[in-house]
């Protein structure tokens, strides 16, 4: 089976930052395009970010220019940066890993924004 590892999450302070990460088996991360989605409770999973093999990136419009997706491949593992984080950004994210044949998630990691 394969494993998403996320880490990372927690709990931070409006305004505040974190930096998710997702490691992937190799054969997998060097494969597959990457991507971040976070379910809220009560709501549907959602995409935030995506990043290709060769580094194209999107973004969901409600986190442009908070935060940043990217990937290292050498040590197979794709990163979030977030900062200016807002309650709203309060969820469980999720790794993802997909390609044309094949479709991979993590377990997800809890990141709750409060005061």
């Amino acid at each position: 089976q394969v494993q998403l590892v996320e880490s990372g999450g927690g709990l931070v302070q409006p305004g505040g930052s974190l930096r998710l990460s997702c490691a992937a088996p190799g054969s997998i991360f060097s494969r597959n395009a990457m991507g971040w989605y976070r379910q809220a409770p009560g709501n549907q999973r959602e995409l935030v970010a995506r990043i290709t093999r060769g580094g194209s990136t999107n973004y969901a419009d409600s986190v442009k220019g908070r935060f940043t997706i990217s990937r290292d491949n050498a040590k197979n593992t794709m990163y979030l940066q977030m900062n200016s984080l807002k309650p709203e950004d309060t969820a469980v994210y999720y790794c993802n890993a997909w390609s044309s044949t094949s479709n991979y998630w993590g377990q997800g990691t809890q990141v709750t924004v409060s005061s």
